[in-house]
C-alpha cells in the first residue's frame, strides 16, 4: 500500500510539473531555466522520501514530518559537497543564484571596544553599551537554548557546551572579531540571562513533559469539541517519553560518548560563525535562520538516535541514519571553512591561550585515567584482598577446634576409630 501511494504521489507530481511546464513558454534564460530543474528535482526527491524513506525514534506530529527532515539532510548534505568542490570565488558567487545580494565582502561586528556597563562620559545615556548589545540575537539565544535543552535533556551537558562556547570565543577572537564581547556580555548576559534562562526553561518543559500522562484516543472519539482541539494540540507533543541519563562516569564507553557530543555540538556552533565569515553572509540573512531550524529538528532526531544506541546496544546495534548525517553535515561545513579559509584557521593562538587548553586537556586526560584505570585496578585489588583476607579468616576458623587442636590433625583419629568399631 505505502509503495502504491508512492508511485501515486509522484505520478500526479510528475504530471503537473509537466503540465506546468508545457503550459508556459520556457524562457531564453540558462540560469532561470538550471534553478527551475534544480527545484523541481529537489520537489520530486523529497516527495519520495517522505513516503519512502525510513521511519525515525518520532512518531509525533507524523513520522513523515521526520523523513521530509531527513530527506532535507541529505539535500543539504549534497549542496554542501558541491560548494566544497568549488574554487572560493565561485563559491561563494554562487550564492548569488539563491540570492543576489550576497558574494560581497561584509564588515565584521566588533562586540567588545567599550565594556563599561555605567559610562559616565556620555551623558545622554549612561547604560547605552548595555542597549548597543540587546539585538536580535538575545532572543535567539534564549530560543536556541531553550530548544537544544530539550534535544539534549540534562542539566550538566547544556551548561558544560554553553560554557565551553565562551571560552571558545575568547580562544578564536583573535581569528573573528565577531567572538570578541564584553566580559559581562559573555557571562551574565550569555551565560546567566539567555543561556541559563533558556536552559531553566527547558528543564521546566521536560519535567512537565516527563510527568504528562500519555493515554492517546482518538479525534473521532472525543465527544466534545474542547477535547478535540486539544487532543490536535497534543498531537505536537511527544507520543511518549523516554528521560536520557546519560551517566557519563558510569563507563568508559559513556564517557566518551559525550565527550563527542560535546565536541559535535561545539563544533557546529563554531561553524555557523565561520561559515557566515567565509561565504559573506549576514549573520541576519535568513539562510542562517533557515539553517539554525534545520539544526533544530535534525538534531533532536539525532540525540535520540544516539542515546538510544548507548543505552540499549543489544537492540539497537547501529548508530540511527540521522545521526550519522547530522556528523557528516558537521565535518562538510568544518572542510568547506578549511578550505576557503585556512589562513584565518592557522592564526596561532596567544601563547596564554595555548598553554589555558593544554592544562585542560592534560587535566581531563588525567580524570579519565584515574577515573576509569587506575580507580578500577585499584578497587579491584582491595577487593581481592578483602577477599582473600575473609577467606583465610573462614579457613583459620573452620581449622580451629575450640581448644587449639587443629581438626584436621584430628580427623584422622576419629577414621581410625570408627575402623575399629566397624
Amino acid at each position: 500500500f505505502r509503495r502504491a501511494h508512492t508511485l501515486t504521489v509522484l505520478f500526479i507530481l510528475t504530471c503537473a510539473l509537466g503540465y506546468v511546464t508545457l503550459l508556459e513558454e520556457t524562457p531564453q534564460d540558462t540560469a532561470y531555466n538550471t534553478k527551475r530543474g534544480i527545484v523541481a528535482s529537489i520537489l520530486v526527491f523529497l516527495c519520495f522520501g517522505v513516503t519512502q524513506a525510513k521511519d525515525g525514534p518520532f512518531s509525533r506530529p507524523h513520522p513523515a514530518y521526520w523523513r521530509f527532515w531527513l530527506c532535507v539532510s541529505v539535500v543539504y548534505e549534497l549542496f554542501l559537497i558541491f560548494i566544497l568542490f568549488q574554487t572560493v570565488q565561485d563559491g561563494r558567487q554562487f550564492l548569488k543564484y539563491i540570492d543576489p545580494h550576497l558574494g560581497v565582502p561584509l564588515p565584521e561586528r566588533d562586540y567588545g571596544g567599550n565594556c563599561l556597563i555605567y559610562d559616565p562620559g556620555n551623558g545622554t545615556d549612561p547604560f547605552h553599551n548595555i542597549w548597543d548589545k540587546l539585538d536580535g540575537f538575545v532572543p535567539a539565544h534564549f530560543f536556541g537554548w531553550y530548544l537544544k535543552t530539550l534535544m539534549i535533556r540534562d542539566w550538566w551537558m547544556c551548561m558544560i557546551i554553553s560554557v565551553m562556547f565562551e571560552f571558545l570565543e575568547y580562544s578564536l577572537e583573535h581569528q573573528l572579531p565577531n567572538f570578541s564581547e564584553c566580559w559581562w556580555d559573555h557571562w551574565i548576559m550569555d551565560v546567566i540571562l539567555c543561556n541559563g534562562l533558556g536552559i531553566y526553561c527547558g528543564m521546566k518543559t521536560l519535567s512537565w513533559l516527563s510527568l504528562k500522562t500519555y493515554k492517546w484516543q482518538g479525534l473521532w472519539n472525543i465527544p466534545t469539541y474542547k477535547g478535540k482541539m486539544k487532543r490536535i494540540v497534543f498531537q505536537f507533543t511527544p507520543y511518549s517519553w523516554v528521560k536520557f541519563e546519560w551517566k557519563p562516569a558510569s563507563s568508559l564507553r559513556r564517557w566518551l560518548a559525550v565527550c563527542g557530543i560535546i565536541f559535535v555540538f561545539l563544533l557546529a556552533e563554531l561553524n555557523t560563525f565561520y561559515l557566515k565569515f567565509v561565504l559573506w553572509m549576514p549573520p541576519e540573512h535568513y539562510l542562517v535562520l533557515l539553517r539554525l531550524v534545520f539544526f533544530v529538528n535534525v538534531g533532536g532526531v539525532a540525540m535520540r538516535e544516539i542515546y538510544d544506541f548507548m543505552d540499549d546496544p543489544k537492540f539497537h546495534k547501529k548508530l540511527g541514519q540521522q545521526a550519522w548525517l547530522v556528523a557528516a553535515i558537521t565535518a562538510t561545513e568544518f572542510l568547506i571553512v578549511v578550505k576557503y579559509d585556512p589562513y584565518t584557521l592557522t592564526l596561532s593562538l596567544p601563547f596564554y591561550i595555548t598553554q589555558c587548553w593544554i592544562l585542560g586537556i592534560i587535566l581531563v586526560l588525567t580524570w579519565t585515567a584515574w577515573r576509569f584505570f587506575i580507580r578500577d585496578i585499584t578497587l579491584r585489588y582491595k577487593e581481592i584482598r578483602r577477599q582473600k583476607q575473609e577467606h583465610r579468616h573462614e579457613k583459620d576458623k573452620c581449622l580451629s577446634n575450640g581448644d587449639g587442636h587443629s581438626a584436621l590433625l584430628d580427623e584422622p583419629n576419629g577414621s581410625k576409630l570408627r575402623e575399629r568399631k566397624l
